[in-house]
């Protein structure tokens, strides 16, 4: 086969991977992103399992480790900063890595360099494809002809409303939306654990990132007409409406928020298309399949851009199309299915809920420290219906 000549719109995780191995196959490969250079905030990400092997073929898994957030649990606190539970990082496998996503996506910027050219302050305005090729036109570079489009911009694409149809056929909101920051100060109380502070409705987050904290407000909120994805100001009000009163740390967060000139603010929302693919243009990451923060959406990114390039580089772009949705669908689908479930443990709509939850927690890390000395000592017989924290 020919090398292929292919467009990605969107210079994130699923778009950066896909380069780097599309690249490194033989294909041309041009990566626009509307964004004037990369964005340092968002919550930490976790490369998992099949990500992390993913990231070692890079040879990039190393450098992701040193850059490691480095927490040791969660903390779960009421409005005075009382610790009601707390559960100890899930280790996991030693591949998997957590990492801020402004890191993350740095990396895979770094190892992209040499065989990917990067548009960046750019953006697709049309698309026209036949059956030879796919004509694109830019809002700022000259048009150009492809023999494949690539939608790897995330929930908000512009290659999924130019080609499949508008947004609102395929993006549903989930109730909640999620707001965060990169803090300019480290805050009493949350070292080497994550603090989370939960009020009925809404929880406010302060991870230590590795000495670059970060806030995160996750909050139910219905979904708010005509609010645009760039409408900073109306975000900040939001925010503040839904959090002013609040304890804890959640004033001073707010300040922050008001003076932040990096804040991230949408919708946590699933994305549902029924076919990945158009004719000569695939869908990838969020645009395809969106999880949000609630199923692994960077690990799954990973995962889904290296199958696609797997693919494509196995066969004819129809039949490689197939091949990638075929062997991804049905993994988003299964973490899609319980978003619902990790929303109500996250934030709790209720005082009692959140009782409710942080018994449940403190049981969960009482059972794993039983199970954990259990071993220390030798002995076999674990506490019936342990599990480790």
């Amino acid at each position: 086969m020919r090398p292929l000549n292919v467009l990605i719109s969107g210079a994130g995780i699923a778009g950066l991977t896909l380069g780097y191995w599309l690249g490194r196959a033989g294909s041309r490969v041009t990566i626009v992103e509307r964004a004037a250079g990369q964005r340092s905030s968002g919550s930490p990400v976790d490369v998992r399992g099949q990500a992390a092997d993913v990231a070692s073929r890079m040879g990039i898994l190393g450098r992701l480790r040193e850059l490691t957030t480095c927490v040791d649990g969660m903390r779960f606190v009421d409005a005075s900063g009382r610790v009601a539970a707390r559960v100890a990082t899930q280790a996991g496998a030693r591949r998997d890595v957590e990492i801020a996503r402004g890191d993350l996506v740095g990396v895979l910027h770094e190892a992209c360099l040499d065989g990917v050219e990067l548009l960046y302050h750019d953006a697709i305005r049309s698309i026209a494809q036949d059956r030879d090729g796919v004509d694109v036109a830019f809002d700022v570079a000259p048009a150009r002809r492809f023999d494949v489009v690539v939608g790897a911009d995330g929930l908000h694409s512009g290659v999924r409303r130019l080609v499949f149809g508008p947004e609102e056929r395929f993006v549903r909101h989930a109730g909640l939306y999620v707001s965060t920051l990169p803090l300019a100060r480290a805050f009493d109380g949350v070292d080497h654990d994550i603090a989370m502070f939960n009020a009925p409705g809404r929880s406010a987050t302060i991870h230590p990132a590795r000495n670059k904290p970060l806030a995160a407000f996750i909050f139910w909120h219905e979904a708010v007409a005509g609010l645009g994805h760039r409408d900073v100001e109306d975000q900040r009000r939001i925010v503040w409406e839904t959090y002013r009163g609040d304890g804890w740390h959640v004033p001073a967060l707010l300040e922050e928020m008001r003076a932040a000139d990096d804040l991230y603010f949408d919708s946590v929302s699933r994305v549902t298309v029924p076919s990945w693919s158009c004719g000569r243009v695939v869908l990838v990451g969020d645009a395809a399949s969106c999880v949000s923060l609630l199923g692994d959406g960077s690990t799954l990114a990973i995962i889904g851009a290296h199958s696609l390039a797997s693919a494509l580089a196995a066969a004819d772009y129809g039949r490689a199309f197939r091949m990638y949705e075929a062997r991804h669908r049905s993994m988003v689908e299964a973490k899609q299915r319980l978003m619902p479930l990790a929303a109500r443990l996250l934030v709790p709509r209720t005082r009692a809920g959140i009782r409710v939850r942080n018994v449940a927690l403190r049981a969960y890390a009482s059972g794993g420290a039983a199970l954990r000395a259990a071993k220390r000592r030798g002995d076999a017989r674990a506490p019936r219906g342990s599990e480790t924290a």
